[in-house]
């Protein structure tokens, strides 16, 4: 059995799944106030949370969660409409669990109070108190509008099959407790199916190996009943089938369900039921970093394996090695696609923060998400939580007007902010994009000025003045307030984002709004790469940026008479050669080899001297005096022992285009 602190530090855990997933639920029900469903899904997290609460001790969150479950079950029922008040008071009372499961509980009894008192009287008539210590819902549980129809309907009986997985006593829920908060909704026969235990000697006492059959009578619906087993919903298999009339006995009033109470029923036919394998597992997230760590090692272990393989000649030894390689590369790509995560985990904060904003600031924001499916790797999307909460936070305070002064702008009063993310190639976009009044150059330049960024009547390309926005310290505010006016934001954003081997652009239009583009990679561990030869050096391009590998004669060279562009299958293709690049020293040979990427800006080719082939590349930081070199994005370690720098091919692009500008 698993420790009282390992219960807990899964509670947590769990619950604080279910906290996050009640932020979003609420506010999506704040846009579809009528969404039933939105209302059934708050209500189903807010009943596990209260209700796991108080198997694993946390009375605290159990007793507070209750006050608010019982709002809620007022607006199931169709007694209580959703306004935006009733929405302000349960995400502060979010907030308010989620600093109690992170040990912050007591700390402010009064903001509590506050909360509990409000939500009675959103409810005057519902009865008050804490849930029981089992874990149970008092007779109130489920009475929301398909509970109600049920009472209009008169008393209906119900057969319930529990079969728990075996597994159900490691987090500590006890059965017997969820049976007796069944037999509060109406009389009930509860009958134990014992077929699935096994001989003594097999015996397993942690494993949970008994079933039962329910007969329940009662005048609440099927959501009732299903809210019941709502915390242990992943962990059993539950039917709940009506009863016709003609089939339904009479159910005899029940008895505390002491030691299994109810009538027992051994099954003496046909081997026992399998229980239904889970469909998860949950795993600590600094197990998954140790595996990809491991995995990262094989990587090149494989590598210089394949090395060695290749100079010994060794036909078998050959074979080994090419075994090795599938299943190394099938294990990389597992273990990376165990940490990606959708973005979207990561949007749920933001439409908060910009909830929260656009009612401290006065102003009506919308935030619109779109391709919160796209996955990410979980370091990725954690590191970069902070960084959009800033670029929101200056969406709505710079960016999006006042209603008034939208109406004289001829908008509408409603400004939108647009967050969006999707994938291109080995990278993944994320786009804030706002309506708003956009950037003002002219201010950009004061401000640079004041500050000595700028000479005065310096001529400046408008990107360029547009980028003085990222600079320590830089802020067009006239004002210090608490959302902004210090120069805290941008240059963190910038950062950030470069510190994950990223890139930020900005662009912006005087009153018709401004985007900030970031562009990442999908993982920061093992990527498919490309090996390229210059002057002896080798480098690695991301294998997702490369399209082609074509020949690039001298004739060619010649025939261009200058310019950098190649043929390529009729189409005249620029390339940049990375000799003049890094300034490799030396005679280019005559047949040279160009990659084809594809950028957003369109295709363009990196003419190298030879092209090794492919491999996979662990990427490891690059010391301090390299962070200022431009188109590096890592390096990894070769079969041989050399070290090969692997490059950002979108960087590299857009530094050369700068430069030729």
């Amino acid at each position: 059995m698993r420790s009282l602190e390992q219960l807990a530090a899964s509670y947590r855990e769990e619950a604080g799944e279910r906290v996050a997933e009640l932020e979003a639920t609420l506010l999506e029900l704040e846009q579809a106030p009528d969404d039933a469903e939105l209302v059934s899904r708050a209500f189903r997290a807010l009943h596990t949370i209260k209700g796991s609460g108080a198997m694993f001790g946390f009375d605290e969150v159990a007793a507070f969660t209750h006050e608010l479950e019982t709002v809620f079950e007022h607006v199931r029922g169709g007694r209580l409409a959703v306004t935006r008040e009733l929405i302000g008071l349960a995400l502060a009372g979010k907030d308010l669990v989620r600093g109690m499961l992170d040990g912050e509980g007591g700390a402010d009894g009064r903001e509590r109070d506050r909360l509990v008192a409000a939500y009675r009287a959103l409810a005057p008539d519902a009865e008050a108190g804490a849930p029981t210590p089992a874990g149970g819902e008092q007779a109130d549980a489920g009475c929301g509008a398909a509970g109600d129809a049920a009472a209009a309907l008169g008393p209906r009986t119900w057969r319930i099959a529990f079969e728990p997985n075996p597994d159900l006593f490691e987090n500590g829920t006890n059965p017997l407790g969820l049976l007796d908060e069944l037999s509060t909704l109406g009389p009930c026969v509860v009958v134990a199916r014992t077929d699935g235990i096994p001989r003594l000697e097999d015996l397993a006492p942690e494993r949970c190996h008994l079933a039962w059959e329910v007969t329940l009578t009662t005048d609440r619906g099927e959501d009732a009943i299903r809210d019941v087993f709502a915390f242990v919903e992943d962990r059993c298999t539950l039917r709940v089938q009506a009863l016709p009339s003609a089939e339904a006995a009479p159910a005899a009033p029940s008895p505390a369900l002491a030691a299994g109470a109810g009538e027992i029923a051994r099954s003496t036919g046909g081997p026992a039921r399998p229980p239904e394998a889970a469909s998860s597992v949950r795993v600590a997230a600094a197990k998954l970093d140790h595996l990809v760590d491991l995995v990262g090692e094989l990587v090149t272990a494989q590598s210089r394996l394949a090395r060695l393989a290749a100079q010994a000649e060794d036909a078998e030894l050959g074979a080994v090695s090419e075994g090795l390689e599938r299943l190394t590369a099938d294990l990389r790509d597992t273990a990376l696609d165990l940490r990606m995560v959708p973005i979207g985990t990561a949007f749920g904060r933001l439409r908060r923060v910009a909830r929260d904003l656009a009612a401290d600031l006065g102003k009506e924001i919308d935030l619109v998400t779109e391709g919160a499916e796209t996955e990410l790797d979980k370091t990725v999307i954690e590191r970069l939580a902070d960084p959009l909460v800033h670029v929101i936070r200056n969406a709505c305070d710079h960016g999006i007007e006042t209603p008034e002064a939208r109406r004289a702008a001829g908008k509408p009063p409603r400004g939108t902010i647009s967050l969006s993310a999707r994938q291109a190639g080995g990278s993944v976009v994320v786009e804030v994009r706002d309506d708003g009044a956009g950037i003002d150059p002219a201010a950009v330049r004061a401000r640079a000025e004041a500050r000595g960024l700028l000479q005065p009547g310096a001529r400046l390309a408008e990107a360029d003045l547009l980028n003085l926005v990222f600079q320590p310290g830089f802020s067009t505010a006239r004002t210090v307030t608490s959302v902004s006016g210090r120069g805290v934001g941008m240059d963190v954003v910038k950062r950030s984002v470069e510190a994950l081997r990223g890139t930020v652009a900005l662009e912006s239009a005087p009153g018709a709004g401004t985007a900030l583009r970031i562009e990442l990679p999908l993982t920061l561990a093992i990527i498919e790469g490309l090996l390229v030869e210059v002057g002896g050096g080798s480098y690695v391009l991301p294998l997702a940026a490369v399209e082609e590998c074509v020949g690039l004669t001298a004739a060619e060279v010649e025939a261009a008479r200058g310019a950098h562009l190649a043929p390529v299958r009729g189409e005249l293709v620029p390339y940049l050669r990375l000799r003049e690049v890094f300034e490799v020293r030396g005679a280019r040979p005559d047949h040279e080899q160009i990659a084809i990427v594809r950028t957003e800006a369109g295709r363009c080719g990196l003419a190298v001297d030879q092209v090794a082939g492919q491999l996979q590349a662990v990427i490891k930081s690059m010391g301090q005096m390299f962070r200022s070199v431009k188109g590096l994005s890592g390096a990894t370690i070769l079969g041989d022992g050399s070290v090969a720098p692997i490059l950002d091919v979108a960087a590299l692009l857009k530094e050369h285009a700068a430069r030729a500008a």
